[in-house]
């Protein structure tokens, strides 16, 4: 269950696209096979790809969390399209070229000596953290994943679990499971029956806030991928700047496309 050590090196190359396709109402599934060997690229790592739509006109990059990885070096996106970038990259097609560059940022820590662990995510942060319930299963640790969503046409279960064999709940806001206090009391639930041995999150702050609360009272460490806004994705240009608690307390100035986007979970602030 170790995971790859942070890489030395970041590869700016082509990948040529494999697969493009809608995935429920709102994301977007990208998959793609780099022209150049990549460094390990571990769970909660970004790519920084280039938006160019079919007239060939750039935008700025986009940082897009890992979704799979895989020993065949292929690499796989789940892209929310939201706006001209993201719906420029949702236009590619295979056979098209995507510049990228990566892997960036620090990624999730799973230790050899846990057993379980729960993952508590919504939206896009599905993404960020499927690559994690593969990891942690791939070293015999059993996943439980709180899934949170709008409604079912946009859970993504299917892409989330893979080959991991995570036990998925649910919860949604069109039948009001995905409500806080629902949600606390389904958390509650898996830690008396099934206490695990660290927690992880992203997608949402208010599930944060939650899963930051409760573990606390449950002495159980956790982590979190915080999702910013970037620019240049290495820590050139400061445009990812939050706030962190430090070991003492008081709060540091961190960039999250560098220090993170991977942080303890008890370190990280709402935003």
């Amino acid at each position: 269950m170790d995971l790859p050590t942070r890489p030395t090196s970041v590869v700016e190359c082509d990948a040529r696209v494999l697969d493009s396709a809608p995935v429920g109402r709102r994301y977007h599934r990208l998959v793609v096979a780099p022209e150049h060997p990549l460094p390990a690229v571990r769970p909660g790592q970004f790519f920084h790809l280039l938006c160019r739509d079919a007239t060939g006109g750039p935008y700025l990059r986009r940082p897009m969390s890992v979704w799979r990885a895989r020993g065949d070096g292929e690499l796989g996106f789940l892209l929310h399209v939201t706006g001209r970038g993201t719906a420029a990259l949702a236009t590619l097609r295979p056979g098209d070229v995507l510049p990228i560059v990566g892997p960036l940022g620090e990624g999730f820590r799973l230790d050899p000596a846990w057993r379980r662990i729960l993952i508590l995510a919504r939206g896009v942060g599905l993404a960020t953290l499927a690559p994690l319930a593969e990891a942690a299963a791939a070293g015999g640790c059993a996943v439980d994943a709180v899934l949170s969503a709008k409604a079912a046409a946009d859970l993504m279960a299917e892409e989330f679990v893979g080959t991991s064999r995570t036990e998925v709940f649910p919860v949604l806001d069109e039948d009001g499971t995905s409500d806080l206090p629902t949600v606390e009391a389904l958390l509650r639930q898996r830690f008396a029956e099934a206490r695990p041995d660290a927690v992880f999150t992203c997608g949402s702050n208010r599930l944060l806030l939650l899963l930051q609360r409760l573990s606390a009272e449950h002495g159980i460490p956790g982590q979190v991928a915080l999702e910013q806004q970037m620019a240049c994705g290495l820590g050139m240009c400061f445009c990812c700047v939050r706030p962190i608690r430090g070991e003492d307390g008081t709060l540091e100035n961190l960039r999250v496309c560098t220090e993170g986007p991977v942080f303890d979970l008890a370190k990280a602030v709402s935003w």
